[in-house]
């Protein structure tokens, strides 16, 4: 006789730090999945209790007698369903990244951690101790076996749990958004499927958490086939059945199988949550930035407009001498498309201003990119001055590209809190306009001219970027080879560049250090962007060689 397994998935935005919350939000769902959906088992994300990545947080004195209270709240709620939680256990000696398995208020088994990460953006040994064995519970005549993210990409864990019986394994997960992540974690859970002969059930987180976001895209594969594929980027809980036939095996048929997102689609996607999950979970009322005119401010205000809405976002041009007539009609077209608070403040009084002020100073010495960077200062000024009154944020909007060879001014256009657009190569930048006008063909949402004309950040008369940097679809070759990939010089050179090309960007990129370090977060969507998974000393001897 045949059984069916109710699960549901819940892939949901938890806010790190906020246990008690948290807790509610799992209470909350677990009603909801069992009156709603008739669910057998309600599966959280890793560490859903604390959020991911909790980080110092760990190490606070009072962290495990608040797991422990929401731990026992959730159990005192006598829920009918069959809960598996993810939380950090403080054992007093060590902490685990563990997960729970509630039933009727009984902790019916618990699982820790095995596999800890520590490449790229995870440093989990930091902080946790692994555990060492499988864990399983018998249900409706199978057994299922639980593991954590990390434990799922290596080979011993799901082999502890087929060695113990298991029949079917869940695997909770914080898994961050990079652009190939979800073509991974599908070869992966279909490969684990035919290795150890069950279905794997895959349950993400979702959400923003500083510069990492956590695109959801839980799923689970039977027999090498994946069975299900929930969408990315949504939150809310879905169902899975699950059957089990007299012998105790389980098999899960094609159910829903979301239609997959375009790279562009999905790095917008994950642009936008990165977004307003950082300005709401901060308590910022909204974004102010600066609308130049040019394509990187361009993107931004789009992106900001859809994760915020068109009332949370203020754009200002700060015009000077040197900005051309197309730029503030631009401007002014894109902000009254958007419906967001546009202002024009004009920065020539506060530029000489400035100059006056060091007229002394700069006695008898020529002018050069110093006055450049004084316009970029004086709107760095403007916009942190509208911020601390207004309580906005203020979003920097320049690209990876520029990030990475210092095209930029310190404490002027990289003054502010956030920037959306920190990870996205200027090439992308292009090719997400371009999606962004096509997702939405009744409005220019972007105006066409900004996609056209040549970028410039127009500090000077006649200024192009080409003018001091390779051309983009170059640059951003080579910074792909050489941040992303760690290729050294000769093995750029390799591909074919010109080397003037290679020592040009690579010098800028290690002169730059200094700068990155002092610009503000923003969304990760490479394996390697400019934040937490790329370290290099600022002050150091290395050279340019193999």
């Amino acid at each position: 006789m045949s059984e069916q397994l109710n699960i549901v998935m819940a892939q949901l935005n938890f806010l790190v730090g906020d246990i008690e919350g948290n807790t509610e939000l799992i209470i909350a769902h677990a009603k909801r999945a069992a009156d709603d959906l008739a669910a057998d088992v309600v599966v959280f994300p890793e560490l859903a209790l604390t959020g991911y990545p909790p980080e110092d947080l760990l190490l606070r004195p009072s962290l495990k007698p608040r797991v422990e209270r929401a731990l026992q709240c959730i159990l005192q709620q006598n829920l009918p369903s069959i809960l598996v939680i993810g939380f950090p256990e403080n054992t007093g000696d060590a902490v685990f990244n563990a997960l729970l398995v509630a039933h009727q208020g009984d902790a019916l088994a618990k699982y820790r951690k095995q596999c800890l990460p520590n490449y790229q953006v995870f440093d989990e040994r930091r902080y946790f101790a692994p555990g060492g064995s499988a864990c399983t519970i018998d249900l409706k005549g199978t057994k299922i076996a639980f593991t954590i993210c990390e434990d799922l990409w290596e080979v011993e864990p799901a082999r502890q749990a087929r060695d113990a019986g298991a029949k079917m394994l869940i695997n909770i997960n914080a898994s961050p958004f990079h652009t190939s992540k979800l073509e991974e974690r599908k070869e992966l859970i279909c490969k684990r499927s035919i290795e150890e002969g069950f279905p794997v059930v895959y349950v993400n987180l979702l959400g923003g958490q500083d510069e990492l976001v956590f695109d959801g895209g839980s799923m689970a594969a039977s027999e090498g086939e994946l069975a299900c594929l929930v969408p990315q980027f949504v939150e809310g809980l879905f169902p899975l059945q699950v059957q089990i036939d007299g012998s105790g095996k389980c098999q899960i048929t094609a159910q829903q199988l979301s239609s997959g997102l375009s790279i562009e689609a999905q790095v917008y996607e994950a642009l936008v949550l990165g977004l307003r999950d950082y300005v709401s979970k901060n308590r910022f009322s909204g974004v102010v930035l600066g609308l130049s005119g040019g394509i990187d401010s361009a993107l931004s205000l789009a992106i900001a407009t859809d994760a915020l809405g068109s009332n949370r976002v203020k754009a200002v041009m700060m015009p000077f001498a040197y900005t051309s007539k197309l730029s503030l009609d631009c401007a002014e077209r894109q902000a009254k498309t958007l419906g967001v608070d546009y202002q024009i403040i004009a920065i020539d009084e506060i530029y000489a201003s400035f100059n006056n002020a060091l007229k002394q100073e700069f006695q008898d010495l020529n002018v050069d990119v110093t006055e450049q960077n004084i316009q970029a200062r004086a709107r760095g000024v403007l916009l942190m001055a509208i911020s601390n009154k207004k309580g906005l944020l203020v979003l920097t909007t320049g690209n990876k590209s520029e990030i990475a060879v210092g095209y930029s001014t310190l404490y002027g256009d990289m003054a502010g809190g956030f920037d959306v657009l920190k990870d996205v190569s200027k090439t992308l930048v292009y090719k997400l306009a371009r999606y962004r006008n096509e997702r939405q063909a009744d409005i220019e949402a972007i105006p066409h001219e900004v996609i056209q004309r040549p970028p410039s950040a127009e500090l000077a008369p006649g200024q192009l970027d080409q003018d001091s940097l390779p051309g983009y679809d170059i640059l951003d070759a080579i910074l792909e080879l050489y941040v992303e990939r760690d290729m050294s010089f000769a093995s750029i050179l390799g591909r074919g560049f010109q080397e003037a090309d290679v020592k040009q960007v690579l010098r800028l990129v290690d002169q730059n250090e200094y700068k990155r370090r002092q610009g503000p977060i923003g969304v990760r969507l490479t394996k390697r962007g400019f934040g937490r998974d790329r370290r290099y000393p600022i002050t150091n001897g290395w050279t340019l060689g193999e």
